[in-house]
């Protein structure tokens, strides 16, 4: 296996630096965008779904557990017993300390599928997930959200009983969320994946391989 070129110190400092100011000017334009992305308006959306938890039907309101905000990570329906890996991946990466976290700042966070209640559960037990995931099955959620038979993270804000959608993204947009993603981007082998742009002869696969 390749490995990255060896240095003097010195020599590892300036090319250190040189990308440091690229990681900077990178940070900048984040701050940028999210503030940004604080500035978006809103749409009204309808509260009109019922949704299959464990614990019963229960409303897109009473998925805020009465908090002012609300994520929502809608996990693709690939049919019985079939289960999208990126989506797989992208929940294995949810941790249960930052969900806390997410909460203690007045956000809750649920995940969505159109698979049925009975498949999610049996899922969740599977993987040990303890992430809150309902069942939108039977109703027009996905389609309101424009998912399209994929994944998407949407974001919303309620005022009073009245509940606005503020933001969505999918694809990069949600990868980047991911904790191990970011961690991998820093290491000298990246993800491993085909689609970097990786030194010839570095270690690579299918991105679900």
């Amino acid at each position: 296996m390749q490995k990255p070129k060896i240095v003097s110190p010195r020599e590892w400092q300036l090319a250190r630096d040189e990308l440091l100011r690229g990681e900077k000017e990178a940070t900048r334009a984040q701050d940028r965008l999210a503030a940004q992305r604080r500035r978006l308006p809103m749409v009204k959306f309808t509260n009109g779904y019922a949704f299959d938890t464990p614990d019963g039907t229960r409303s897109l309101l009473d998925l805020f557990e009465g908090r002012g905000q609300l994520v929502v990570y809608q996990f693709m329906d690939n049919g019985p017993d079939r289960y999208c890996p990126g989506c797989t991946w992208f929940t294995n990466n949810v941790p249960a300390a930052g969900l806390v976290g997410l909460a203690e700042r007045g956000v809750a966070w649920a995940t969505v599928s159109n698979m049925p209640l009975a498949q999610i559960e049996a899922y969740k037990e599977r993987m040990g997930w303890t992430v809150p995931f309902v069942s939108s099955h039977g109703t027009a959620f996905a389609d309101d959200c424009g998912v399209g038979g994929g994944f998407m993270l949407s974001v919303f804000l309620r005022d009073g009983e009245d509940i606005y959608r503020t933001y969505n993204t999918t694809s990069r947009g949600v990868d980047r969320l991911l904790f191990a993603h970011s961690v991998l981007d820093l290491t000298p082998y990246g993800r491993q994946e085909d689609w970097e742009d990786s030194p010839p002869g570095w270690p690579q696969r299918p991105t679900y391989g």
